[in-house]
Formats: C-alpha cells, sequence, structure tokens
C-alpha cells in the first residue's frame, strides 16, 4: 500500500513525533500486544491547536507509518485529509485525556489477555513483583461502561485517572500515559509484565508474597536511580535501532 510522505508537509517536529508514534505501534506488534486493529495509541502534536496524531483504522500495527498517521483536532474532524477513518472508541478515550492532562504528550492503550484479566480481578494489580511496585506508585481504575462510545464517559475517565500515569481499565485492558511516545510506551512494558507475572505467579497455585509496602514508597525516585536519570530514554533509543535492524520503513 502507498502512501504519500508527508516529511515536507508538516513541521520537523511533527515530524520526529510522528516517526516516534509510528515506532511505537511497531513496537506494540512485535511485542504481541496488539488486538488486531482495535486497540490504539495517540500523541499531541506541539501547538496551541489541540490536535493529535491516532492510527490509521483498518491497518495492523506493523503496517503503521509516520505518514500514515492520522491528523484530527478535538471534535475528530480530519486535519490532512487521509483514506483512512479513526477509530471512534479511541477517539472518545484519548481525546478526552489529552484535552484534560496538559502533562500529556501519548496516550497509549491495550487489550491483552494478560491485562485484562488482571483488570477483571477485584483486587487489580497486587504487589507481588517489583514491577508492579512501579506501576502501583501511580496506578488508577475505571470501572467498565460498555464500549467507549458515549461522551458522556468522558468524564469519569478524566476524573478517574486523575493525575496517574497508569489507569486499569475495569474488564477491558491497560492504558498509560507519558510526557513523550517513549515515556508512554515504557510504562506499558511495566503494565504489561506486572499483569503476566501476576497471572503467572496466580497459576501457580501457591501462596503469593507480597511486597512489604514500606519498599513502595518513594518509587518515582527509585525510577530515576535505576534510569540513570534518563527516564525511558535509556531504552528507547535502543528500541529504534531493533526496529531499524528489523524494517525501518515505520520511518516512512
Amino acid at each position: 500500500m502507498h502512501i504519500p510522505s508527508l516529511k515536507e508537509v508538516v513541521s520537523a517536529e511533527e515530524w520526529a513525533l510522528r516517526v516516534d508514534l509510528a515506532a511505537a505501534y511497531r513496537l506494540v506488534a512485535a511485542y504481541g500486544w496488539s488486538d488486531l486493529v482495535f486497540t490504539h495509541i495517540s500523541a499531541r502534536v506541539p501547538g496551541p491547536e489541540h490536535h493529535f496524531l491516532i492510527n490509521p483504522y483498518g491497518l495492523m500495527f506493523d503496517e503503521i507509518t509516520a505518514s500514515s498517521l492520522v491528523k484530527v483536532d478535538a471534535g475528530c474532524n480530519k486535519i490532512i485529509d487521509s483514506p483512512f477513518p479513526v477509530n471512534p472508541a479511541g477517539f472518545t478515550i484519548h481525546s478526552c485525556i489529552h484535552a484534560a492532562r496538559e502533562d500529556v504528550q501519548c496516550v497509549l492503550h491495550t487489550h491483552t489477555r494478560a491485562g485484562v484479566a488482571v483488570s477483571a480481578q477485584k483486587r487489580g494489580v497486587l504487589p507481588i513483583s517489583q514491577q508492579s511496585t512501579f506501576v502501583l506508585a501511580s496506578l488508577a481504575y475505571h470501572d467498565y461502561e460498555g464500549v467507549a462510545l458515549r461522551d458522556d464517559e468522558k468524564p469519569r475517565l478524566v476524573r478517574d485517572l486523575g493525575d496517574r500515569n497508569f489507569l486499569m481499565l475495569r474488564n477491558h485492558g491497560l492504558l498509560t500515559v507519558g510526557k513523550t511516545v517513549a515515556d508512554a510506551w515504557l510504562s506499558m512494558y511495566t503494565f504489561e509484565n506486572t499483569c503476566k507475572i501476576q497471572i503467572d505467579a496466580q497459576a501457580g497455585g501457591g501462596e503469593l508474597v507480597e511486597v512489604n509496602p514500606a519498599i513502595m514508597q518513594g518509587m518515582a525516585q527509585v525510577m530515576k536511580t535505576v534510569t540513570a536519570g534518563q527516564g525511558a530514554n535509556i531504552a528507547w533509543p535502543a528500541l529504534l535501532r531493533k526496529l531499524d535492524r528489523d524494517d525501518p520503513s515505520y520511518k516512512t
């Protein structure tokens, strides 16, 4: 499928964002987090217009490129013409978070088996792994209200997320937000592994040992130390190099 390049059409800043977002889609596919075409990642375009980029609905995540991403406004109107529609549920979830959280550039949402399985458990995320301690330091929950198509759900999504970076959508899946695409992606990597570990530990059938609550204090500072003060940038360049080795077409 040929999609004309937008590299010379958009600003250099927007193009860099498009490349990062396309990379995030490819990495979601590579790590097995995609649900055919039914999940979504969005990124706010720099500037006062509150435009954001989201996936062309109908493309598999390993097909998405920087130029194929759809640019829309807060009313889901396309800013640049595209032959692809936008996932209506994706727009409902992402648009309200972008509108409410000026500190958030990227919103990432998945429907993985482990994520949905933990979202269906009454206690949600259990403090049973090192990974879980990072998630629990900034975790919120949102009760299931059906497929996210109604505007009246938006205030409750915003309220439930608050100022947190991880949101468990009950009976539905996982959501992370970040100041950059890299931040949201690395948070989802931690969130997803937290859920996988929990399901595996429970499947073992033995009594689980929970982390001492005292250890879980100050996890934000611990994360800074673990990442040498670089946050997601400690891993993101290496992930992009992996993509470049495997298939650099995401950058087109």
